[in-house]
């Protein structure tokens, strides 16, 4: 298949959605001298420089180019940095990550499994001699060392390139130091395993043991002679990693740090300031109790400072537990059927803030991201706000409709915003609150502007996107695509440009694309997020009510209706065309999550619960049981089943057993294999021929021209 060079789906893949060259990874100076962060020199460069801007004047320039640092040579990466990176969904190539010291004047970063550091001040970069490869460089708050990973080794090196030594060195294949573990990464939040001590000298590192996990081996059919992965999966009801926590002295000396890991065997957060002793937060198994610990680094005894219980789940939430500049306990909670925000015992915020993630703590304030609750009157659909909250109340920080979030340090703020009226986002630099800068973002133009309809479905009030072709005559009834993620963590509905030019490229071959955030997506209160507790097919009941209700009021043909997904939105597209034909008359499910119990266990324990105790729950919610398949054969409904050979989070056994289970009950279906693609799809030949064949595979399916 062909396609022009400047078709939107070619441009969609070249420029990694057209993120590439936009400014990333803020990090701001406390003296506010300095913004530090991640760009490439162009919208289609996946290879990102490290730069620094100075806010007094807006100057900007690089100080570390990844392309100079290699000579020009081509990058390697080692598994288990791909690992990382496909964890973090990183894409992109260059200088993808880095870390400071607390005055931000020294930066390190791995390049290619190499280990370098950048004086921010000078704007000069240099290799410091290493074992690679290099993972997770981080270096001490006073900047004379740097911590890495390699081999499994956490090991320290000074800033000057001497005396490079291990301080952890694992005990066997299956053991690593400094590193987070794959639950922890893919589903806590939490993608690094070693923090350094305010004093800087000595850090917190995970041990974790691989060993009770079972293995799976992931290979690629089309290239016969290549070596299977060997990946340790924690399946839902199976054994997780073993992880410990140590306090590991410059000398290399440990105090293991004790608290109930039999109870409480999650490691979901450590925190460690000048505000305080080091703060844990540790997670039952069944996500319904959780401690927050206070640390002491001698002894390594920990005490309790808070515990949490929710008789459904607990969420975890970036930016918190961490102690305040007063040395009180911030967390976010949910209270009284609203998300706060808590300092001590005590709640900053009621019913009318969504409290989502805590971006900075300051004397003065708490800076938090958050969205309307359902005490708010006006419920600003898909807008992300930036808010400072103390005990005066809260305001708010980004005015204009949105998505917005913030990095802050000293009276310097970066404000990151995407609007619906302008694409991409937009970094500015604001001190005591007034534009001083504007970041520069090299990301190209979509060259299209999305025809988007912010509204609610249903009497539930479910957040919809309704977006039809540019030149239609808002009338005449078209076919549907609904377009969902639909799950935990994934919002869809939002208030920015780019976040619809994927439907509305849809929209313009000739559909009313709907997007509808049900029950169990974020941003209402805990009461809708938790709705899908023990039952996810909640999910597909909203899908149907925000169909039917739109109907009433756009030009929507519910003769011919399709639905297409990737991940939650793929098992979503599956279930719909099987479970409501009557509905859906044709799906598309991209990397679907068919069978439960093959999915990991912090996230599907979490809404499912453990399937030994909960056999029924996964029953109902898979696409391959008995009742996932009850639904009448007749009559037929078309599906295109994708998925990457290389994806190692939702293996393609998901897709596979799929179609043995569909073949058993005599329903065509369609499987289109991916082959060395993950569950990201950045190949660019692949990303936009899909987006093609999904194309066709609709109008065939729908009886289009």
């Amino acid at each position: 298949m062909t396609t022009t060079s400047d078709s939107f789906p070619r441009r969609h893949a070249r420029t990694q959605r057209f993120t590439l060259g936009a400014p990333r990874a803020f990090t701001v100076a406390p003296d506010g001298s300095r913004v530090v962060f991640l760009r490439s020199s162009s919208g289609t460069d996946r290879a990102s420089s490290l730069w620094v801007l100075d806010p007094a004047d807006g100057g900007e320039r690089v100080a570390a180019d990844p392309r100079a640092l290699l000579g020009g040579a081509e990058e390697h990466l080692s598994p288990q940095e791909r690992a990382r990176r496909e964890r973090s969904r990183e894409g992109g190539a260059g200088i993808v990550g880095y870390a400071t010291d607390s005055a931000v004047e020294l930066a390190s970063f791995a390049l290619s499994g190499r280990l370098f550091a950048a004086e921010l001040r000078a704007g000069t970069a240099r290799e410091l001699p290493s074992p690679g490869p290099v993972i997770d460089p981080r270096p001490s708050p006073d900047g004379r060392f740097v911590a890495y990973v390699a081999q499994g080794a956490l090991r320290v090196t000074g800033v000057e390139g001497g005396d490079d030594r291990a301080l952890a060195e694992p005990e066997s294949d299956q053991v690593t130091y400094g590193l987070a573990e794959f639950i922890a990464a893919e589903e806590m939040g939490r993608t690094r395993g070693f923090w350094w001590s305010p004093e800087s000298d000595r850090l917190l590192v995970a041990r974790v043991d691989d060993t009770p996990v079972r293995r799976w081996w992931i290979s690629d059919p089309a290239r016969p002679e290549s070596d299977p992965q060997h990946v340790a999966y924690p399946a839902a009801g199976t054994a997780n990693a073993e992880v410990q926590l140590f306090v590991i002295g410059l000398d290399g000396a440990r105090t293991e740090v004790s608290w109930d890991r039999a109870r409480y065997p999650y490691l979901a957060h450590v925190h460690w300031s000048a505000a305080g002793a080091p703060l844990l937060l540790v997670q039952a198994r069944d996500q319904r109790s959780q401690l927050f610990l206070a640390v002491d680094p001698a002894s390594g005894t920990t005490r309790m400072v808070h515990a949490d219980e929710d008789p459904i789940w607990l969420d975890l939430f970036p930016g918190v537990p961490c102690w305040s500049p007063s040395g009180q306990l911030v967390r976010i909670a949910d209270e009284g059927g609203a998300r706060v925000l808590t300092v001590g015992e005590r709640p900053l915020t009621g019913t009318k803030l969504h409290v989502r993630a805590v971006l900075d703590v300051s004397d003065d304030d708490i800076l938090v991201s958050g969205s309307a609750g359902e005490g708010a009157a006006d419920p600003e659909i898909g807008e992300v706000h930036v808010y400072r909250v103390n005990e005066l109340g809260t305001e708010r920080v980004s005015l204009e409709p949105g998505v917005h979030t913030a990095v802050r340090a000293g009276d310097v703020t970066v404000l990151v915003s995407a609007t619906p009226g302008q694409a991409g986002s937009r970094a500015r630099v604001l001190r005591d609150g007034k534009t001083a800068a504007t970041i520069t973002s090299y990301a190209e133009d979509p060259g299209m502007s999305p025809r988007v309809i912010l509204t609610e479905g249903g009497a539930r009030r479910i957040p919809c996107a309704v977006l039809l072709p540019q030149d239609h005559d808002g009338a005449t009834p078209l076919p549907v695509l609904m377009d969902p993620y639909g799950g935990p963590h994934g919002p869809r509905v939002l208030a920015a440009h780019n976040a619809h030019l994927t439907s509305q490229w849809f929209a313009d071959q000739g559909f009313a694309v709907v997007v509808a955030d049900g029950r169990g997506t974020p941003g209402r209160s805990p009461a809708w997020e938790k709705a899908i507790h023990h039952d996810l097919t909640v999910s597909l009941d909203d899908q149907v009510e925000a169909l039917q209700a739109l109907a009433k009021s756009h030009p929507l043909d519910l003769s011919r209706v399709a639905i297409r997904g990737w991940s939650y939105g793929g098992w979503l597209a599956g279930l719909a065309v099987l479970r409501r034909p009557d509905v859906f008359h044709a799906g598309i499910a991209g990397a679907p999550v068919t069978d439960w119990r093959l999915y990991d266990t912090h996230y599907t324990e979490r809404y499912l619960g453990d399937p030994a105790a909960s056999p029924e729950s996964y029953a109902k919610s898979s696409l391959v049981t008995d009742e996932g398949l009850s639904a009448p054969a007749e009559p037929h409904r078309p599906l295109m089943i994708v998925h990457g050979l290389a994806d190692d989070n939702v293996v393609v056994a998901h897709a596979l057993r799929l179609s043995s289970a569909l073949l058993s009950a005599g329903r065509p279906h369609e499987v289109l294999p991916l082959s060395g693609v993950t569950h990201m799809t950045p190949q660019e030949q692949v990303a936009e021929n899909l987006l093609l064949l999904q194309v066709d595979f609709l109008k065939r399916s729908l009886g289009l021209s």
